[in-house]
């Protein structure tokens, strides 16, 4: 009996040790709420492969304003995403719970449960491993993004960062890339691929979209109507945003916005074509 309190005073005490370190390890997310992040881990990732493979880093990222974004795509992003944006405080401890369940069951990792601001977590800070350690990391992150940032901000950072391609981050270089327009002008029906191909932004072509991207088009289609994205802030002082191709982008300054938006009635919704007979409109969107 004394040698099991003894290793369990030892297990605790080690576990104490690990949560102290991840606690004091963690980055600061307080500068972002005023200003854009030059670089992400995924982007200096990206680079160190190419680099491994002998060629050279391509980074395609225009960095544009919240308000330059066609809201079909952020309506489009939250339902592909997460479309309780809303309701949690950075993890939706629900989904999470049911995502381990069913990985528990299937004995391997076979869904992710994470929300727009975990996303954004690991983008920013960490690396795409399932390290159970990256996730806990991951998790205190998303709180802390939370905290410091207005939902506007945390989704503007998101579609400025997110991965879309091979070296193509954020929502201005992807439309460019695929539409050959800003993502100010982006409709229903290019939002809605462009969102459909995040679940595999590397694999799916929103310019060439292929059976499985079109089915994942026309679900989102048919429920954009019943998310609303945070509402626009216009700054105070207009301030000039970088723009950045195959070279990082410097940080500037952005007018603080801990003013969460009122809600918005939401957008009557986009009417989806019809589905071809061997698709299932039913089938629902998988979260990351």
């Amino acid at each position: 009996m004394r040698r099991v309190s003894r290793w369990a005073l030892i297990a605790g005490a080690l576990g104490f040790g690990v949560l102290a370190y991840i606690y004091l390890t963690l980055p600061d997310v307080r500068p972002l709420a005023t200003a854009n992040p030059p670089t992400t881990a995924f982007i200096e990732l990206r680079a160190a492969e190419a680099r491994a493979a002998g060629k050279a880093p391509r980074r395609n990222q225009r960095w544009i304003a919240y308000e330059r974004i066609s809201p079909h795509l952020k309506r489009a992003v939250l339902v592909a995403e997460d479309s309780a944006f809303w309701q949690h405080g950075g993890v939706d401890v629900e989904q999470l719970k049911q995502s381990m369940e069913t990985n528990f069951e299937q004995g391997r990792f076979a869904r992710g449960g994470s929300t727009i601001t975990q996303q954004l977590a690991k983008n920013l800070y960490l690396s795409p491993s399932r390290n159970p350690m990256r996730k806990l990391r991951e998790l205190i992150i998303a709180r802390r993004l939370e905290a410091a940032l207005s939902k506007r901000r945390i989704l503007e950072i998101y579609l400025n960062v997110v991965e879309w391609g091979d070296s193509i981050y954020g929502a201005e270089a992807a439309s460019r890339m695929y539409f050959h327009k800003p993502a100010a002008g982006l409709s229903a029906s290019e939002a809605a691929l462009l969102a459909g191909a995040l679940v595999n932004a590397r694999a799916l072509m929103p310019a060439r979209p292929n059976a499985r991207l079109v089915r994942r088009q026309r679900i989102i289609l048919a429920r954009m109507g019943s998310v609303t994205p945070p509402a626009p802030v216009a700054p105070a002082v207009p301030a000039a945003l970088p723009v950045a191709r195959d070279v990082p982008n410097e940080p500037t300054a952005e007018e603080p916005s801990g003013v969460e938006p009122p809600a918005r009635p939401a957008s009557p919704p986009v009417t989806p074509p019809e589905p071809p007979p061997d698709s299932d409109p039913t089938e629902d969107v998988p979260r990351r």
